[in-house]
C-alpha cells in the first residue's frame, strides 16, 4: 500500500505540513507511525480525505451553483495579458499553475487582475493523467 509522508500529503494537498500534523491530531486524517517515529498517512485513507474536502463545497460566501464540472481549482490571479481581442489568464490554485485563454471581453467583465480570487473549472473530454512511476 502507498504511504506518504506529513510532508509528501502536504505537497501533494497545497498545503503546510503544520495544516497536516492538526488534521492528524484532531483525527481528521488517519495516520501511523514508521520504526523511526515517522507519520505516515495512507495513500487510500488521503485519497479519501481529499474526496471528503472536495465535495464539502467552497467558502459559504459563494452561493449556490448548478454546473455539471466537477473540477474546481480556486487560487489568485498571478498575470492577465489582454490584446485587441483575446486575453491570457494565469491563476496559481495550490500548487497548480493554470493558464486560460478567454476573450478579452470576458476578461475585463470578469475583472480579472493580478491578486484577484478566482476560480478555474475545467470540464474535459480528454484528460491526460500521469504518475512518476507505475504502482
Amino acid at each position: 500500500m502507498t504511504t506518504f509522508r506529513i510532508s509528501e500529503a502536504a505537497a501533494l494537498l497545497g498545503v503546510s505540513a503544520d495544516t497536516v500534523r492538526r488534521w492528524v491530531d484532531g483525527g481528521r486524517l488517519p495516520a501511523s507511525r514508521d520504526e523511526h517515529g515517522h507519520r505516515l498517512v495512507p495513500g487510500p485513507e488521503l485519497a479519501a480525505f481529499v474526496r471528503d474536502q472536495a465535495r464539502g463545497g467552497g467558502p459559504s460566501d459563494q452561493g449556490e451553483r448548478f454546473s455539471s464540472a466537477r473540477n474546481r481549482m480556486r487560487g489568485i490571479v498571478t498575470d492577465v495579458v489582454r490584446d485587441g481581442v483575446m486575453a491570457q489568464v494565469e491563476i496559481q490554485a495550490g500548487p497548480f499553475r493554470i493558464v486560460s485563454l478567454m476573450s478579452r471581453e470576458a476578461a475585463d467583465d470578469l475583472g480579472l487582475r493580478v491578486g484577484v480570487v478566482a476560480e478555474a473549472v475545467v470540464k474535459s473530454t480528454n484528460v491526460v493523467v500521469e504518475v512518476s512511476e507505475p504502482g
